[in-house]
């Protein structure tokens, strides 16, 4: 009797600029094994700015790639590509995920739902006062999650460019632009600050010392949020916990917004749990980046 030969292994990766600090490969190789489905997940460089990411995108779909993740800096750029959106998606004008079918490529945004979900599982006190920092492709997930998802009645953005932040505040109701040199003040009216920059993330050689804010006018009980996963203690959450201010790490987030796209290009279901976040640690400290 003959062997059934095996399936033709499913392919899908993250896309990026950087992209070697990823722990999106990590995550899904985790829940391959784990589902026991012939599943492969790669990181991709893509060079040459939003045409070189066009160009990687197409590629990767005409080799028969299932579809993509995709983070800084191209989460705009990937909207952009596709011929449909979710209602979500679009309302954030911006996408982390391309999935590739016959008909064209669709774009997703999981972002929103792997931030709301980490929130919820910090079991934080109803949060009706929001500060974000940063105006790019993550902040407006994040907006959205927060306006959308959460409920939250005010949200402050706060970037270095003014002119971007209320471009963002603009395609959002009840949210508030105001100048970068105005942040450390707002955070006294937040009951959650989210850092959605990179500052503090290990990359160009920038410092990790640096902090997007002081949080010396936080009052009691502020949750502190950093989506910078690398380090996972950044120093704007080292500064929170020392205060003794609640904290979430941007590894909660990222395990979180993996699920939508392990379930749509391995077509396998994958759990969030200690384990996976321990394995997710131990790269990072393998990195020196914990």
């Amino acid at each position: 009797m003959t062997a059934p030969r095996p399936s033709s292994p499913r392919l899908a990766g993250v896309v990026g600029a950087p992209v070697g600090h990823s722990l999106s490969p990590l995550i899904h190789t985790t829940w391959a094994r784990r589902a026991g489905v012939p599943f492969h997940y790669i990181p991709i460089e893509a060079e040459g700015g939003d045409v070189g990411f066009k160009r990687v995108v197409e590629g990767l779909r005409t080799a028969g790639f299932r579809g993509v993740n995709v983070t800084l800096p191209f989460k705009e750029a990937a909207l952009a590509l596709a011929e449909d959106a979710s209602a979500a998606t679009a309302a954030i004008g911006a996408a982390n995920m391309l999935t590739f079918t016959q008909d064209g490529v669709i774009a997703d945004n999981s972002d929103a739902d792997g931030f709301a979900d980490g929130l919820r599982e910090t079991g934080a006190a109803p949060l009706r006062s929001a500060l974000v920092l940063g105006a790019g492709g993550s902040a407006r997930a994040i907006v959205y999650a927060l306006r959308s998802l959460i409920g939250v009645e005010n949200v402050v953005i706060a970037n270095r460019t003014r002119a971007r932040a209320g471009a963002l505040a603009s395609s959002f109701g009840g949210v508030q632009a105001i100048d970068w040199a105005d942040r450390d003040a707002s955070a006294a009216d937040a009951d959650v600050v989210v850092n959605t920059t990179s500052i503090g993330m290990a990359r160009d050689g920038a410092s990790t010392d640096a902090t997007p804010l002081r949080l010396d006018r936080a009052r009691a009980g502020t949750l502190v949020c950093d989506i910078v996963y690398a380090p996972l203690e950044t120093a704007f959450l080292r500064e929170a916990r020392a205060r003794g201010l609640p904290t979430m790490d941007g590894l909660e987030m990222l395990m979180r917004q993996a699920l939508p796209g392990f379930r749509a290009w391995a077509g396998g279901e994958g759990v969030v749990d200690q384990e996976l976040r321990a394995s997710c640690e131990a790269a990072l400290s393998a990195r020196g980046a914990l």
